[in-house]
């Protein structure tokens, strides 16, 4: 008979029992189940609602479980449906009767709810460090090409000359804002609902906050219904996972253009690249290509549970036990991607020569040259005008910019003069963008202390 089966006369179709079990995927959530038991158990204790000897006892029983768990003495069981039942089933056969008496004052569904914000916890921990370390390959690579000029796009077509340390700190910017997201989950996940109980609290004089204190939680949830119902955090978490997977599957795509015959900007190492079963001399991609196809992956674990959540009344139903699978993919998902992704980042090597080659084509100069106009009192739109027109020469000429003679530039405008040679160097584009947040080495050099600074207090 199962730990809720009194009131039947019948054992559940074991079709049943298979659909309504979750063990096969939450038996990872053990070490949180066990911990948050503890704490349950000493508060017990504490409270006078089981003797201190009973709460020692359930305790020291819980302890040897988790060790033996660790140990690979334990074989989950189907029918006891769920990490938590097993663990409680588990407990009964170590210490005897007094083992039925952990459960007092809670529910499974707060219980659930309690060792899910534990995990999420656990993993944007995770996820954080690995971040970190991403930025911090990143970091390094940018102060190693601070004056790697390369062509900025825009549309995917060549637009401003910047550096390879401008672009590769585009990206450091990204991620940061995913720690910052990852950060704010975890505020919002640091709310502790067991005591909640089923949905309507419970009339034992539990002391929750203690409960919180030893499980390290900032606070209590304050309305049992919403603590055993919620899972915003659980969606925010997936969110802030499928921002961090969008943003390597731009860099993926990046990186997958960039190393082809056509950009030839970088060689990827052979450690992070795969080769073809027909064609010889093809060195692929593969591993950005996965990281930019599981992101499609981690966004049908977001879209999924938000589906799950959309119609569900208050308060706890049994669709939220799809929340377990999605968090578990969309983790597992990303924890492989970032290391793999970052290490194959370090690793790649950088073309300075096609780089530079490729911010001289395609008229990269050309806002540069507009720019001289107007420091010569004319305005911009007019200035814009009169460049559109020396772009239209050059193309005629099959020249750049920079080649046209003093004449040819007169022959659109009179305003020209020798020095506009100076300003319209692909070198001088770079350099002469000082704004702080632009691809000038004196800005970059100060965009980059800055960033040190975040790597060493993050």
């Amino acid at each position: 008979m199962k730990l809720w089966g009194g009131r039947f006369t019948k054992e559940t179709n074991p079709l049943t029992d298979d659909f309504n079990s979750s063990i096969h995927f939450d038996h990872i959530l053990y070490p949180y189940d066990i911990k948050g038991s503890i704490a349950h158990a000493q508060m017990l204790g504490k409270q006078n609602i089981i003797s201190e000897a009973e709460s020692r006892v359930i305790v020291s029983g819980l302890k040897e479980i988790l060790s033996d768990i660790e140990e690979g003495q334990v074989e989950f069981d189907v029918s006891a449906e769920d990490i938590h039942m097993n663990i409680e089933k588990l407990l009964i056969d170590k210490i005897g009767e007094v083992g039925k008496k952990l459960h007092t004052g809670r529910s499974r569904n707060d219980q659930v709810a309690l060792d899910m914000k534990m995990y999420v916890k656990d993993q944007i921990q995770s996820i954080d460090k690995m971040l970190k370390n991403l930025q911090q390959v990143l970091y390094e690579m940018a102060m190693e090409h601070i004056d790697t000029i390369m062509p900025g796009y825009t549309h995917l077509q060549k637009a401003q000359p910047v550096t390879l340390a401008h672009h590769l700190t585009a990206y450091f910017e990204m991620f940061k804002r995913d720690r910052l997201r990852l950060q704010d989950c975890y505020k919002r996940t640091n709310v502790m609902p067991l005591g909640s109980s089923a949905l309507a609290s419970t009339t034992y004089d539990l002391d929750r906050e203690m409960v919180a204190d030893l499980l390290n939680f900032d606070s209590i949830t304050l309305n049992s219904m919403d603590g055993v119902s919620d899972r915003d955090y659980a969606i925010e978490f997936l969110s802030a996972l499928s921002m961090i997977i969008m943003h390597l599957s731009r860099f993926s795509e990046e990186i997958i253009l960039w190393c082809s015959d056509e950009f030839d900007f970088i060689k990827l190492d052979d450690e992070f690249s795969t080769g073809s079963s027909i064609m010889p001399q093809k060195k692929n991609p593969d591993i950005a290509e996965l990281v930019r196809g599981k992101t499609g992956r981690v966004f049908g674990d977001l879209i999924g549970l938000l589906t799950t959540m959309k119609g569900i009344p208050l308060a706890y139903n049994k669709d939220m036990q799809e929340d377990k699978e999605a968090v578990f993919d969309g983790v597992k998902t990303l924890s492989m991607c970032l290391p793999i992704f970052t290490d194959m980042v370090k690793t790649m090597k950088i073309n300075k020569k096609s780089m530079y080659l490729g911010a001289k084509k395609a008229f990269t100069n050309a806002t540069d040259a507009a720019d001289w106009l107007v420091k010569k009192g004319m305005p911009f739109r007019e200035a814009h005008g009169v460049i559109g027109k020396l772009v239209l020469t050059c193309i005629e000429k099959n020249k750049n910019i920079e080649d046209l003679t003093l004449a040819e530039f007169n022959e659109i405008s009179s305003v020209f003069d020798e020095s506009i040679y100076d300003d319209i160097t692909i070198e001088a584009c770079v350099n002469n963008r000082k704004v702080l947040g632009g691809p000038s080495p004196d800005a970059m050099k100060k965009v980059l202390d800055i960033n040190k600074k975040y790597l060493m207090e993050s």
